[in-house]
């Protein structure tokens, strides 16, 4: 048995002749379980957030997008994107085209995105989840091309699930010079008809900017005959994610880009990532200053136990021993208060999860979901128990040798 680790374990449990050494090392254990288990429950907390925002994208965004890298379009049979759509782990493959027009409603326009997609939109994402209305999903009939409009789009153009007349939108036109004696000749203009849906990611990028037709209908009003602006997929079930999409970037080359949803909404993720490794650095230097009762408690003990290392010396435990009998007591409370932290943390974690106990407003409804969401991702509970343990191994490193030299006698 390590000689030193068994003292330190006795010293740990065993009652002192200062009550108060008991004290503080109860409470360096509850300050280290307390800064451990702020931790574990923070970055559930934020890693509930990434993963509510995605399962919105995930609705609206494919499995899988390529984008041209220079230009906005491309011609949808270059040979490098057939080969994309042409892979067998692509299930379902759909061009589409989008730009910005003006939308005009009665006396109401707004600057909105169209996108037009194939009739397989449905099978590539989740939008039938989003529809609101007594419609379907439907993008034309015959001649008839039809508008799906986010919420916001709606609501700001006073649209309302179905729209009785139809919905102009403007481009501008591609070609030509402008006549200013008549600028209406500048735009390409036509109709949508409603569909008797709208959409709601609750999401105000989409929500408020996006409007759904048929691709059809985007070519003709952008003039953009045979084009596309991306290729958006979707793959087989049990396909190798990572593999598809590095044999798609390579086969893309230098002029296309593939990007999975997380990429897709770079920026959005890119933020959260940042405000959780911020909340992290916080509470590691909460950790710290709990780590410094540690200290404070080993002092103690050190001068409570000089007697029994006087007989320590006798017995032939050398000065090194004697150090790491107090290291490991630090250690010690350093492991208790990490695993008691984050049993402590999992615990609450489960409980928000069952119960929500802490909600984010007073009445249901207020927010997209009523209680704080939480995930437990294994990594961060592996990461925060080694925070913690290595916060504080070294927190009483050298106070230990400082106060052994120091206090103890010779």
């Amino acid at each position: 048995m390590n000689f030193p680790f068994y003292i330190a374990r006795r010293y740990l449990f065993s009652k002192k002749s200062t009550h108060a050494i008991n004290v503080i090392s109860g409470i360096s254990v509850i300050g280290v379980a307390t800064a451990t288990m702020a931790l574990v429950v923070t970055l559930s907390v934020f890693n509930g957030f990434h993963d509510l925002v995605a399962s919105f994208f995930t609705q609206m965004d494919p499995q899988l997008k390529v984008t041209p890298v220079k230009g906005k379009t491309v011609p949808a049979d270059d040979p490098l994107l057939t080969k994309i759509r042409q892979l067998p782990e692509v299930e379902v493959a759909t061009e589409c085209l989008e730009d910005q027009a003006l939308a005009v409603y009665g006396d109401r326009q707004l600057m909105v995105k169209v996108k037009g997609v194939e009739d397989n939109f449905d099978q590539l994402t989740h939008i039938r989840e989003i529809l609101e209305g007594d419609g379907d999903f439907e993008l034309h009939a015959a001649d008839m091309n039809y508008g799906i409009p986010g919420l916001g789009v709606a609501y700001q153009l006073g649209l309302g699930y179905t729209y009785e007349h139809p919905l102009k939108i403007y481009a501008p036109r591609r070609e030509g010079l402008l006549d200013i004696s008549n600028p209406a000749d500048g735009f390409v203009a036509d109709d949508l008809y409603s569909p008797g849906v709208v959409f709601c990611m609750k999401q105000g990028k989409y929500d408020k900017h996006y409007i759904l037709t048929s691709i059809y209908f985007t070519r003709q009003l952008f003039d953009q005959q045979g084009m596309v602006s991306s290729l958006e997929l979707r793959l087989k079930a049990g396909s190798d994610f990572e593999r598809v999409k590095e044999r798609m970037q390579q086969i893309a080359d230098n002029r296309f880009q593939v990007r999975d949803r997380y990429e897709q909404q770079d920026d959005t993720f890119r933020i959260m990532k940042v405000e959780k490794l911020i909340a992290y650095i916080f509470l590691t230097f909460i950790l710290v200053i709990a780590c410094f009762n540690i200290i404070g408690s080993l002092s103690m003990l050190i001068i409570d136990k000089r007697e029994d290392v006087v007989t320590l010396r006798n017995l032939g435990a050398t000065d090194r021993q004697i150090s790491r009998i107090f290291l490991f007591e630090g250690r010690l409370i350093s492991l208790m208060g990490a695993v008691m932290g984050i049993l402590l943390g999992l615990l609450l974690c489960w409980l928000q999860q069952q119960y929500g106990l802490v909600r984010l407003g007073q009445s249901e409804g207020s927010f997209v979901v009523d209680a704080y969401p939480v995930s437990v991702h294994p990594l961060d509970i592996v990461s925060v128990f080694l925070t913690v343990v290595v916060v504080g191994f070294l927190s009483v490193w050298y106070p230990v040798r400082y106060f052994s030299r120091r206090l103890l006698p010779r």
